[in-house]
This record gives structure tokens, C-alpha cells and sequence, in this order.
């Protein structure tokens, strides 16, 4: 992995623009937030496939379920803590119950926009998201996974989720495997018999620290990049459970309802065993940047292999002789 590239939302803009240069269908629907989402460039560029709606994502939602309807392909794009909460309604009955062609893009997810407080927060979008039938969620961890999804959504049909950062992410594809994405399957990003950690979204990266530092200790942590989250690679995770006897999920999400609980309804029905759900616990958060607020609570990479470690022992794992 290197150093900080372009964010995920700059990835998108510029493979969204890709996308509607071979696509006169793909519409893209924004509410006051060509900033936010850096789209500036697809107003100017395809004037005729943009639809400016205001601060107004319930309306925004709606007119893209409508475009839908008329044969057009349609991303809907802005912050992501009011697309998960403000109109619930319209994603529910417009797009999912519809089945309308249209990606909602939730843009500065998570803890992204930290320093503003809980009403900026997007904690409970996955939560939300995942629940309604035939809806997609994906959370790509970096600039290439988000490019290559949104080349993968433009050219695919039905309801989607998709859920990115503010700021520049580090990569992660180009170090330790190929850009091939499937929808439903989870890539192995590093090999080990004694863990997994299931991860998606930002917190990828930090997996994979844990999991080098733990293997310079004799330690082998499996990392699943679970960017799909629905559909979930249940194969892939039933397969890490029975091969390692102990999952860590983490996730910049509630502990509840995201993708440690997918990770858990998965296994509890097909192969329970020891887990741990680590995210952003059940209270409002303090204001901060979300690298601060990533290391309040415990989801750097230092951090997690401190919580392996604390998990094997309570699985009574005896460290081997090396």
C-alpha cells in the first residue's frame, strides 16, 4: 500500500464522466452538492444529463425513481447522512419497492464530515440501506475499487447503494491484488489460519496493517475486503470462519445493523463461532476529524491488532514456538 491518493468521490466523478461519454442514458441528479461530490465538471460537460434539484433529497430521490421509469440510468448523489436518513421513504417506496435503475451515491460517509457532529453523520446508513429488498450496498475502500464500481453500476440495472469518503485515501488494490471486482465476492487481501477480519469501506486499510504487524509476531490474519456487503460473499466468509475458528468484523459504522451484523446472521445460521464486532459504539460522537475519531475508538491498524490479540486470548490461543 502507498501514500494518500485522490479521494474516493474524485473517482467516481471521473469514472462517472467516462461512463456518460459512452452513455447518453446515464443521468445524474444532485442536490446542492456538485462540490461535495466534485461533479462540477458533468454539469458543465453533459448539461442535458444533469438535474440540479437544490437541498432537496427527498425531491432529488424522487425525480431520479421518475427518470428511471422513462428509460434512463440514474445516479443520485450527495452527503450520505441525508440520503440514509432524510428520505428514507422515497428510497424505500421510489427505488427499492419500484425496483427503479437508480445508484444512490452517498458521498462523505461514515465519520468523513466528523468535525460537524452527529447530524453530519452517516452511522446508520447500511443499516438502513441493507434491509430493503433487491437494494445493493457496496463501500469501496479506495480510488480504483471505487472506479471500477461505478463502471460496474453504470452498466447494471436496479436499486444500489453506494457509500464513499471525504478526503484522500490511501491504495490498496495496485499493492496486493488485481482490480477485477464481482458483485458479491469478497477478495482476500491477506492470508493467515489464526483470524479474519472481515472489513469495508476505509477501515480496509486499517485491517491490513493489523494484519502485517500480527504476522510479524507469529500470528496469520485472513482480511476479507467485504465491499459487498449485500450481497455478502457467504461462501467466502463461511469458508474464513471454518479455516480460521475466529472473526473480527470492523467497520465506520454503528455496531449495530452494518456489516457486523451481516457477517454474524451469516454465521450464526452456517458456522458459528467466536466473534467480534468493532465500530462506533451506541452514542453520539464527539466532534472530531475522522482520523481522530478513528483512533478514540480503537479502529487504527495498531489498534485492531491489539483487539486480535485480546480475541485469541480469549479463545485460549496459545501463541506457537517460532
Amino acid at each position: 500500500m502507498s501514500d494518500s491518493k485522490p479521494s474516493c468521490r474524485h473517482a467516481f466523478s471521473a469514472a462517472l464522466m467516462r461512463a456518460m461519454e459512452k452513455d447518453e442514458r446515464i443521468y445524474l441528479v444532485t442536490s446542492d452538492s456538485r462540490g461535495s461530490v466534485t461533479v462540477q465538471n458533468v454539469a458543465t460537460r453533459f448539461p442535458s444529463q444533469f438535474v440540479e434539484v437544490g437541498i432537496a433529497e427527498q425531491n432529488a430521490v424522487s425525480i431520479g425513481a421518475g427518470l428511471a421509469k422513462a428509460g434512463k440510468r440514474v445516479f443520485v448523489c450527495g452527503p450520505a447522512s441525508f440520503y440514509s436518513s432524510r428520505c428514507i421513504d422515497q428510497v424505500k417506496v421510489d427505488v427499492a419497492y419500484a425496483h427503479s435503475d437508480v445508484k444512490i451515491i452517498g458521498v462523505s460517509g461514515g465519520v468523513s464530515y466528523g468535525a460537524l457532529g452527529g447530524t453530519h453523520h452517516s452511522l446508520n446508513d447500511i443499516a438502513v440501506m441493507r434491509t430493503f429488498p433487491g437494494m445493493h450496498v457496496f463501500l469501496p475502500c479506495d480510488t480504483y475499487q471505487t472506479e471500477a464500481l461505478t463502471a460496474l453500476l453504470a452498466a447494471s440495472e436496479g436499486p444500489a447503494y453506494l457509500r464513499i469518503g471525504r478526503g484522500p485515501v490511501p491504495e490498496i488494490y495496485p499493492a496486493v491484488c488485481d482490480t477485477s471486482f464481482r458483485i458479491g465476492r469478497a477478495p482476500i487481501l491477506h492470508e493467515g489460519t489464526d483470524c479474519t477480519i472481515a472489513a469495508a469501506g476505509e477501515t480496509v486499510y486499517h485491517a491490513v496493517n493489523a494484519a502485517r504487524l500480527l504476522e510479524a509476531e507469529g500470528i496469520g490474519v485472513r482480511v476479507l475486503d467485504c465491499w459487498s456487503i449485500k450481497p455478502l460473499d457467504i461462501e467466502t466468509v463461511v469458508q474464513a470462519a471454518q479455516e480460521t475458528g475466529l472473526v473480527l468484523s470492523v467497520e465506520e459504522h454503528s455496531v449495530y445493523g452494518g456489516l457486523g451484523a451481516a457477517v454474524a446472521e451469516t454465521l450464526i445460521q452456517r458456522y458459528p463461532v467466536p466473534m467480534r464486532i468493532l465500530g462506533f459504539p451506541d452514542e453520539w460522537l464527539p466532534a472530531g476529524s475522522s482520523p481522530e475519531l478513528f483512533r478514540h475508538f480503537g479502529l487504527t491498524g495498531e489498534q485492531l491488532a491489539g483487539s486480535v490479540r485480546d480475541a485469541l486470548k480469549m479463545k485460549g490461543w496459545v501463541k506457537r514456538s517460532l
